[in-house]
C-alpha cells in the first residue's frame, strides 16, 4: 500500500491569474496522487481572511503545512525576483531538508545567469520551466 506524498504549494497569490494558475497546478498534482496544500484554500490566506484572521495564526498553519509536506512546489514567476513568500517558504522548507522542485515558466527572465537567483537555484533539487516538464519530473517523486 502506498503512502500520499504531501506537497506544500508556495506560490504569489494575490492575483486572478496567480490564484488560477495555482488552482491548475494543484489539480494537476492531485490527478498524479499527491495531496496539495495550497495556503490561499488551505489557510485562507486571501486579503479578506488576513482581515478577519489573526495573521499568525495564518501563519503558524503554513509553517506547519511545509512542517508536514514531503515536497514543496515553488512557483518561481512573478519578475525578476521571486515572490518574497515563497521565498521565505524556500529557504524554511531547506532548512528542514526537505524536497523543493522549482517551476518558472516565464520564458522573458530567463537568462544567461541561469534560471532564477543562486541561492533559490542551489535550494532546490529540481527546477523545470513548464507544467508539462514538471509533472513529468513529480512522476519520479510519487
Amino acid at each position: 500500500m502506498s503512502i500520499t506524498k504531501k506537497i506544500y504549494l508556495a506560490a504569489p497569490l494575490f492575483s486572478e491569474a496567480e490564484q488560477g494558475f495555482n488552482k491548475k497546478l494543484e489539480t494537476a498534482l492531485e490527478e498524479l496522487g499527491f495531496s496539495v496544500f495550497v495556503p490561499q484554500e488551505d489557510s485562507n490566506d486571501t486579503e479578506a481572511a488576513r482581515e478577519d484572521m489573526d495573521s499568525s495564526n495564518i501563519f503558524q498553519l503554513n509553517v506547519e503545512a511545509i512542517d508536514a509536506c514531503d515536497i514543496l512546489v515553488a512557483v518561481l514567476d512573478g519578475g525578476t525576483d521571486v515572490d518574497s513568500g515563497t521565498a521565505w517558504e524556500i529557504g524554511y522548507a531547506y532548512a528542514k531538508n526537505k524536497t523543493i522542485i522549482g517551476i518558472k515558466t516565464d520564458f522573458r527572465t530567463l537568462g544567461p545567469e541561469g534560471l532564477v537567483n543562486l541561492m533559490i537555484g542551489e535550494s532546490a533539487n529540481e527546477l523545470e520551466t513548464s507544467v508539462k516538464a514538471l509533472l513529468k519530473k513529480m512522476e519520479k517523486y510519487r
